[in-house]
């Protein structure tokens, strides 16, 4: 179902992409916006990880300059059946992570300073593997081609509001439709993308767990990032806003629900489902982990061995890759 609707996601954001083209030029104008699509899309499958990782001053990291970093993304780049990706480190205090290239034999995973500080080596763990799903499943690939989409949606749009304001309604669009586009084609456009970087989001997060063997550490670590991210600023990522769905965690801010203005679903909501995934898994399911100062649920009662991370270092079942 998740593909099914990122595939008609995917659909709508290019046939808007085109009915941006007619409404400026009629059908030659939908033909040339196809090939400004084609062009940007294969300019950004070559060099979309390069600028990306250059954007973050993320400088690569191996065996011999980070080896237990490196150890921890090979053990389990084999469990998830993946080559070993490049690897890159981003000085950073903010705890946060994104991946990466064209597909898994031209992949990076990068993680920031804070992340690696902060976190536990199951945490660690967890987030690399939700980095490593997100390779398996070509999402790396999917996200740069609705970006750059979306990005060019806004030129056209833009450039719709110049042309069709000299021209006449019979013709064009006319002042008052290119206002109207100008406004709600990239509007349509960011709704799109941030509708599919959440669905691929669950995806991830669910695959991850598997690769982990533990969905309950994913958890864990997403609650210390949300948290984190309201209280760190990311710098980079303030400056370029568009890259905001590439990381496990926005950067930016934090979002309290999974709105249509979000771009990654809300923590309390992945949680939840990584529960599930425990109670299937039979590996054992914790109580969501809640931000400090937030109010309980209804009708819970609180019990500190129910948090998610003290449940996963005490429960008996397999601990994945680290036995």
């Amino acid at each position: 179902m998740n593909y099914l609707r990122t595939a008609m996601l995917l659909a709508g954001l290019t046939a808007l992409f085109m009915g941006v083209g007619y409404l400026i030029g009629g059908a030659s104008g939908a033909t040339i916006a196809l090939l400004i699509a084609t062009a940007t899309n294969l300019f950004a499958y070559w060099n979309s990880d390069r600028m990306v990782l250059s954007m973050y001053g993320a400088h690569e990291v191996d065996q011999h300059t980070a080896p237990e970093l490196a150890s921890l993304v090979a053990e389990l780049a084999a469990r998830a059946g993946l080559p070993m990706p490049r690897l890159f480190l981003m000085d950073n205090p903010q705890p946060n992570a994104f991946a990466t290239g064209r597909n898994p034999q031209n992949a990076a995973v990068a993680v920031t300073t804070g992340l690696v500080q902060s976190l536990s080596r199951e945490e660690l763990g967890g987030v690399i593997a939700h980095e490593l799903a997100h390779v398996k499943n070509h999402d790396t690939l999917l996200m740069t081609v609705t970006a750059t989409i979306a990005g060019a949606i806004s030129m056209l749009a833009q450039f719709g509001m110049f042309f069709g304001g000299h021209r006449d309604n019979n013709n064009g669009p006319g002042i008052i439709g290119s206002i109207a586009m100008m406004i709600l084609a990239p509007l349509g456009a960011m709704l799109v993308q941030m509708a599919i970087s959440r669905t691929r989001e669950y995806a991830a997060d669910n695959l991850g767990a598997r690769i982990v063997g533990q969905p309950m550490w994913l958890a864990s670590a997403l609650v210390k990032i949300d948290n984190a991210a309201h209280e760190i600023p990311n710098m980079e990522a303030e400056r370029n806003p568009a890259t905001a769905h590439m990381f496990i965690i926005n950067p930016l801010s934090g979002y309290g629900l999974d709105n249509l203005f979000s771009t990654h679903p809300s923590t309390e909501n992945r949680i939840a489902e990584l529960q599930r995934l425990a109670a299937e898994l039979g590996a054992g399911a914790a109580a969501p982990p809640t931000r400090p100062g937030s109010p309980p649920r209804p009708g819970a009662r609180h019990d500190p061995r129910h948090d998610a991370w003290t449940a996963a270092r005490n429960r008996a079942a397999p601990r994945g890759p680290w036995g």
